[in-house]
């Protein structure tokens, strides 16, 4: 059977059977409205020769005979009914945990490495509540094979649930849950976390090589999805730079003289939050390796505001009505986002401060800016007709049961 494509996205709405039903009836007697009424309440439940997954889905015993405003609204995103549910109740369960955290903040004085020790599970709790509903949404787009993922991410949902109750048994007891060797149970509470999250990337990259296969209408939100899926996949890995051993950890362990703390994510001094940014507590006196894993990961909520903003000024600027125009400046995006993203690794591995650049990088930051403002040039007064626009649609695809 024919796969059908996605029309989730934010490009021009299409108007769908409601209003076509309507402006039918409009023309017919009383005798033809009232059959054509039933027949509607009744299309979308499965006939007696066909088989459930066949049957087309229907969340309502509606008739389709009403506004097409109702239809419009579908082509923003798909009913939520579709969307992941362990991912959703994840996220649910990550607000909870970030308001209980920010008590935490409040009331527990205690430090860990300088930083409020409650301030390391505030933020994963944020972090992983976007990552999940994001998920949650993408995962309504999928056509196939939508068991796979629906394991993949019940599998993701139960490492993030492990990772995190971890996270928050070392801050009650006072430890460090990163990077912590010091005993044999810290050691081990980290090793756990770390198969954690290499099942986390690993679930991502099968959910993303999904993506990349979802037939979804609009041009520029496919560009958005797909390239924000591995830019996301690129910063999420990008957190095993962590992991490495620094060079004085690595003459300590020679030495015989290890603390037992084995990684950082600080580059060119000791991880001492003393001189760090409010909130995000980054490093302001050296190279940060959380900022790429940070700037990365969140390509993926990034690249998708970028195409409804377009979208929206679509509507009053001309150049911006073609779905080809807007599809090329989300790449142009998408492309700027991934050099930011490689400038700031580079930047942090030299041991620089994100807020204090030295000529070198600003250099390259500026020719990253010129290289995107050049391209978003390019990419409105390119010339765009129908078959560039046809060009950006996806092919339809089959599969066969």
């Amino acid at each position: 059977m024919t796969r059908p494509v996605a029309t989730a996205g934010f490009g021009p709405a299409h108007h769908g059977a409601g209003s076509a039903a309507t402006d039918e009836l409009s023309s017919r007697t009383d005798d033809q409205v009232l059959a054509a009424r039933a027949q509607s309440c009744f299309a979308g439940r499965p006939r007696l020769d066909q088989s459930p997954e066949a049957a087309p889905v229907s969340h309502s015993n509606r008739p389709s005979l009403f506004s097409a405003k109702e239809n419009s609204m579908k082509s923003l995103s798909t009913r939520v009914t579709g969307w992941n549910r362990p991912m959703l109740t994840l996220a649910a369960v990550m607000v909870v945990m970030a308001a209980a955290s920010a008590v935490g903040l409040v009331f527990d004085q205690r430090e860990l490495l300088g930083a409020p020790i409650w301030l390391k599970p505030f933020k994963f709790a944020i972090s992983i509540a976007i990552y999940s509903v994001t998920w949650s949404w993408l995962f309504s787009l999928l056509r196939a094979p939508v068991r796979l993922a629906r394991n993949t991410s019940t599998v993701i949902v139960l490492m993030m649930y492990v990772e995190y109750a971890l996270i928050v048994a070392q801050v009650v007891r006072g430890r460090a849950s990163h990077f912590n060797f010091t005993s044999a149970f810290d050691g081990l509470v980290y090793s756990i976390m770390g198969v954690c999250t290499a099942a986390l990337w690993t679930g991502t990259l099968v959910l993303t090589i999904l993506v990349l296969r979802a037939p979804i209408a609009d041009a520029a939100t496919r560009s958005a999805l797909r390239l924000g899926s591995v830019i996301s996949l690129i910063g999420i890995g990008l957190g095993a730079l962590m992991v490495v051993p620094t060079p004085g950890q690595l003459d300590a362990m020679e030495n015989g003289t290890s603390t037992g703390v084995i990684g950082a994510h600080s580059v060119g001094i000791d991880d001492s939050l003393s001189n760090a940014m409010p909130i995000l507590g980054w490093n302001t006196a050296g190279g940060d390796l959380r900022i790429p894993h940070f700037v990365g990961m969140h390509a993926l909520q990034v690249l998708p505001v970028v195409a409804l903003v377009l979208s929206l000024l679509g509507s009053a600027v001309p150049l911006l009505r073609s779905p080809a125009v807007r599809a090329r400046l989300v790449s142009t995006a998408a492309a700027g986002y991934l050099g930011l993203t490689l400038v700031v690794a580079w930047q942090a591995e030299r041991g620089q401060a994100l807020v204090h650049p030295d000529a070198l990088t600003l250099s390259v930051v500026g020719v990253l800016v010129l290289g995107v403002a050049l391209g978003c040039v390019v990419s409105v007064l390119r010339p765009a007709g129908p078959k560039a626009d046809a060009a950006q649609a996806p092919r339809p695809s089959h599969t066969h049961q």
